[in-house]
């Protein structure tokens, strides 16, 4: 018996990566984002369409180690010293958005004609953003580490502090306990997350570099330890009640310091996005279509209200607090939608009976419509952000810019701008600043802007696709305009933000010459055309000055010629 059920959960396994695989494939053809994709395939390998999915406690197990995967690569990346730095943005962004998301969310209920504990819950439900899809979203677009990304991941870990309170007080509410009973609980709760961290950080000071270090001796043991300590994290995490996913993230950045943290992310990557795949067919999966029906009127309004009220508000305060809107406008894109911990507050309000089935539906509709639709506005945030750029000056207040900066560029100018201080362009920057040329570094990394900082070089924050940016450059007697920016496959042209860069520098009447790095060569006819005057092709150049160094340094002896010269010594 116990192996014919075996044999049929893997059979259910086995079936759910062939749909994903082909349901997938044919999102790719058609260009839509893979989140979308494998949503769909929850919905059809749900019970409203095929109902191959059954085996909910082991695809949950699946998604809950991917959730500690996920979270636990972003806390590698987690920069310690930018977090406090961003605290405070984070804080009142994160505060803010929830407060005024349940005030306008409530009247919004009481507008349809919903009761006040109804609208409460509803709109308390709405705040909550899915930290799954946004990390996941941010990391596939390669802006996790930029400032809109930092800022985001900040007032996420926010509403997690707050969806644990509420959690608790349900909880407290359900067994029958008094007021003073669930702040006990939820201190708790604190206690234990201070305890937690007093652990991560001695384990940072003590343990964490030579223990590394003697497992990197074995790199299979070192994935191992490093799944396992996810793992054991995002367990203690969620014993003690604040969460997988703060869990997760804190081993995150235990390991984040260590010198083996690049080779730790780069294996774990492919396993991430297996597991990953299970969360959101499980989310799919949950959808009872049958349910929904009743709540469409309803849910659009709620849906509306999430994908364009909340950005807003995000917006309004990051801008109030100093920042450009461009910032605030692509922080806010993330909180465009509501989370899987909306789904299951509700359960809890059904469960102790302050809610009905029907509010539990229309949250959950309200969930479908803005996870797919904020997935694409995250994913098109640039373009969307061209379009409604002249309708957010108001979010803007003047001398804005001052919060992503505080140094400004010498008015004099520069010889050259080098857009993107990865590895490359930061080399780039070293050679024209050693054959004696001012440079000016622009990146969207904090962290790549503070090295090349730390290394001398005038740099500023700023995203090479965004025009207004490029319109306040000291350009004037700048001769080279340098793009090192990664190239990213979207499969559109237009997403390009090299092409961008090369527009808004015309745009602008910059009379220097513009150089930009591709690794295609379709990409690069594409950009000639657009106007770059030099193409950099970095693996295709570096190999040909590396055969040029062999062929002027090694030349084939001849028969009677000399003994050969010893390693080092021209031939």
């Amino acid at each position: 018996m116990a192996e014919a059920i075996t044999d049929y959960i893997f059979y259910e396994i086995a079936a759910l990566l062939v749909l994903a695989a082909a349901v997938g494939f044919v999102g790719l053809m058609l260009r839509q984002p893979l989140i979308v994709s494998f949503i769909a395939v929850g919905i059809i390998a749900g019970p409203s369409v095929l109902n191959i999915a059954r085996s909910d406690e082991y695809i949950d197990l699946l998604a809950e180690l991917g959730i500690a995967v996920l979270l636990f690569l972003v806390g590698l990346k987690l920069d310690l010293k930018l977090v406090r730095t961003l605290g405070p943005v984070a804080l009142m962004t994160g505060l803010g958005q929830v407060i005024f998301t349940t005030i306008f969310g409530f009247l919004i209920g009481l507008a349809l004609g919903l009761g006040a504990i109804t609208s409460l819950y509803i709109a308390v439900a709405l705040t909550f953003s899915s930290t799954i899809i946004i990390v996941k979203l941010l990391s596939d677009k390669r802006e996790i580490d930029s400032l809109h990304g930092r800022i985001a991941l900040g007032f996420l870990i926010v509403q997690d502090i707050v969806v644990v309170v509420a959690m608790i007080v349900l909880s407290a509410l359900g067994v029958g306990a008094q007021g003073d009973a669930g702040f006990a609980e939820i201190l708790g709760v604190f206690g234990y997350g201070a305890l937690m961290l007093v652990a991560v950080g001695l384990f940072i000071r003590f343990l964490a570099n030579p223990l590394t270090e003697r497992l990197s001796r074995a790199p299979e043991l070192m994935i191992s330890f490093a799944i396992g300590w996810a793992a054991l994290l995002a367990a203690l995490g969620h014993y003690f009640g604040f969460g997988k996913e703060l869990g997760g993230l804190l081993a995150g950045v235990s390991l984040a310091s260590t010198p083996f943290r690049d080779a730790i992310a780069a294996r774990l990557a492919s396993l991430r996005d297996f597991l990953l795949l299970f969360f959101f067919i499980a989310l799919g999966a949950s959808l009872d279509l049958g349910v929904l029906g009743a709540s469409v009127g309803a849910a659009l309004v709620f849906s509306a209200f999430v994908l364009i009220g909340n950005p807003l508000i995000v917006l309004a305060i990051m801008g109030a607090m100093g920042y450009r809107k461009r910032t605030g406008f692509l922080a806010g894109l993330t909180v465009a939608q509501i989370s899987e911990f909306s789904l299951i507050f509700m359960a809890m309000g059904v469960t102790i009976g302050h809610v009905t089935e029907p509010a539990l539906g229309l949250v959950t509709l309200v969930g479908l419509i803005t996870i797919a639709a904020s997935t694409y506005m995250i994913t098109w945030s640039h373009q969307l952000y061209g379009r409604l750029e002249p309708l957010l000056g108001p979010f803007e207040r003047r001398g804005a810019g001052t919060k992503e900066d505080d140094w400004h560029p010498d008015a004099a100018g520069y010889d050259a701008v080098v857009f993107g201080l990865g590895r490359y362009g930061l080399a780039i920057a070293q050679e024209l600043d050693s054959a004696g040329m001012r440079v000016l570094g622009i990146d969207f990394n904090p962290v790549a802007v503070r090295q090349a900082r730390a290394q001398g070089f005038d740099t500023l924050f700023g995203d090479a696709s965004d025009p207004e940016f490029i319109a306040h450059l000291p350009l004037a007697r700048t001769r080279w305009a340098v793009s090192a920016v990664p190239e990213h496959d979207t499969g559109v042209t237009h997403d390009d933000p090299r092409r961008s860069l090369i527009h808004s520098l015309q745009q602008v009447g910059f009379a220097g010459r513009i150089a930009v790095a591709v690794h295609s060569h379709e990409t690069a006819a594409r950009l000639r055309q657009a106007g770059a005057d030099l193409v950099l092709m970095p693996y295709r150049d570096a190999a040909s000055q590396a055969a040029s160094l062999v062929m002027s340094v090694e030349q084939p002896p001849a028969r009677d010629a000399a003994p050969a010269p010893e390693q080092g010594e021209p031939a």
